[in-house]
Parts: C-alpha cells; structure tokens; sequence
C-alpha cells in the first residue's frame, strides 16, 4: 500500500536537541508501516522551526550584523534540510535496527500556488517577531510587510497561505517510493513558488502542510492519507456535553458538518478539508486524522477517524 504521512511541525519541538528527542518516539510508528510492507512519503510542518530561522536572521539584519534578511523561500528550505537531515538519520537508524536497508532520502520540494490566489490579497499566516505600532509602520514604509496585531501582544508580518496545486518534484518521489525508498517530501508544505516561463521563482508565502500532503498524495495515487495531530479523532459539538467522537465519515457527512462549522479554522478544518480533497470522487482512498502512536491502529481500522467518498 502506498501512504502519505503528514506529521506537524510543533509534534517536533523547537529546538535541534528537542527535534532529535522527539524523533526517537516519532519514527517508530512509521517504521512499523514501512516493516508491514507500506510505501511511504512522510510530510513534516516547520512552524517553529521556520519562525526561529526567520526570526534569528531577521534579528542579526536589524542590529547590524553582515547577515543578509533571508527571504521566507530560503528559510523554508533551509527547515526542509535540516528536519530531513534528522528524520534520515533517526528513521534510517530505526530501520537498520530492524533490518531493513532502504534508507529515507529526503527531496527538497518545490510547490507551485497560483499568483492568482485569493490569498494573495490578505495576508493572514503570521511569521517572525511582534513590533510596536512605531516599528510596524517603519516596515510597513521602508519594505512594503503587511503587519497586524496578533493576540495582542504586538504586530507581526503577515504573508499569504495560498493553495497549492502542483508538486514539481513528484515524478521523482514516485520513482524513489517505487523502489522502496521512504521519502521525506514537502516539509513544511513545500517551498512555495510560481512558475514563469522556464523559471520558477519563490514567494513570500507559506503553504498549509495538509493542503501539500494532499495534492502529493493524488499525484502518487497514494491508497491512504495519514494527517497526524494531538487527538485520536475527529470530533463534532466539541468542548459541549453532547461531544461524540467520530470512527468513519464519508465525503457527504464531512461537507455537512464543515457547513455547520463544527471544525476550527487554523486546527481541524485544514485537515478534514485536505481529507477531503483527497479522496473526494475516488471509491477506494482512503484519509485517516489521528495521532502519532494511532497510526498502525488507524489503518487497521481500529481508531483514529477515517473518511471515504461513497462508491
């Protein structure tokens, strides 16, 4: 069975030390996908991650320091190096132990989004350090940021979270995963760029890891889509009296309660809209949200919430 695993950012601690620590415990459950015979590409956020690199070199360009401002594609490269650098030597050492010699290969993946995105037109994802209303209009004049105030503790720059609609790497994931190689992919939802011509230019934007893992898993025509969060399912009338945890909903259910809005924006309803992106109008894929250590038990069909377009 070919799977695609989206694991958060926040999943992974804020720190490189932390990062290690928590792969240790993280890889395992995928390890046992790999051992039972699944083919897998893994999917990482990079909130923390990306903000620190950001934050570090924004800092170092403020007080002076020879370091150039690091626009928001190369940060988000640089979290897709080095995340991967942890998960193949962490997951690669977790399967030699098994004796498995398929080592992970990580792909640094561009995402193509549309220049034409909605979201283009208002900013919402926010990035970096919070500023007074002084230094707000300071950037906002000297470089054209978009600034609001974020949980009243300041202005922070806000970039756009545009959809994504093409991986351009996904011939050669394919190939890799056909033979046997997990795959680390579109870490942080990918470094996202538009295409002109010949030339594929990075923007300052951010794409939602859910959304990527997504289109990658309809262009691999995965089986199944693990999006991995901080509960065992899915729920409907959360924090009320009359909650009620959900095993199995096909496409028709989901839209239902979207339209109700039992699912939080900027939390669950990301997921489930990526769920069903994946397997609307395809009999046969299968989309699980669960957490990490429900994953072998989600695909059993054991736990987790699993959601299916009807035949």
């Amino acid at each position: 069975m070919k799977v695609v695993v989206s694991i958060g950012g926040n999943a992974l601690g804020e720190t490189p030390q932390e990062q290690m620590d928590a792969l240790y415990g993280a890889v395992r459950p995928i390890a046992d996908l790999i051992a039972a015979g699944h083919t897998v590409a893994l999917v990482h956020g990079n909130g923390p991650q990306v903000g620190a690199i950001h934050l570090a070199m924004e800092h170092a360009h403020n007080q002076g320091q020879p370091v150039p401002a690091m626009p928001l594609p190369e940060c988000v490269a640089m979290t897709q190096g080095y995340i991967g650098y942890h998960v193949q030597n962490i997951l690669g050492e977790e399967l030699r132990r098994r004796g498995m010699e398929r080592m992970p290969v990580t792909v640094v993946t561009h995402v193509e989004v549309d220049p034409a995105d909605p979201a283009f037109d208002d900013p919402a994802k926010p990035v970096g350090s919070f500023y007074s209303l002084r230094e707000k209009e300071q950037l906002e004049r000297e470089k054209g940021y978009v600034l609001k105030e974020d949980a009243g503790r300041g202005y922070r720059r806000m970039v756009p979270s545009p959809h994504p609609h093409n991986i351009v790497e996904k011939d050669i994931i394919l190939r890799l995963i056909e033979e046997g190689y997990p795959v680390i992919a579109c870490g942080g939802g990918g470094i996202p760029v538009v295409r002109k011509e010949n030339r594929l230019e990075g923007t300052a934007a951010v794409v939602d890891k859910d959304y990527a893992s997504a289109v990658l898993a309809k262009e691999l025509d995965a089986d199944a889509m693990f999006l991995l969060t901080g509960v065992d399912q899915v729920a409907i009338n959360w924090g009320r009296p009359d909650q009620k945890w959900l095993a199995r909903a096909d496409v028709p259910q989901m839209e239902t309660y979207i339209a109700q809005k039992q699912f939080a924006p900027g939390s669950m309803l990301p997921k489930v809209e990526a769920s069903l992106e994946f397997v609307r109008g395809r009999p046969g894929k299968r989309a699980f949200i669960t957490s990490l250590p429900n994953l072998s038990v989600a695909l059993r069909g054991e736990g987790g919430t699993e959601i299916v377009c009807p035949a």
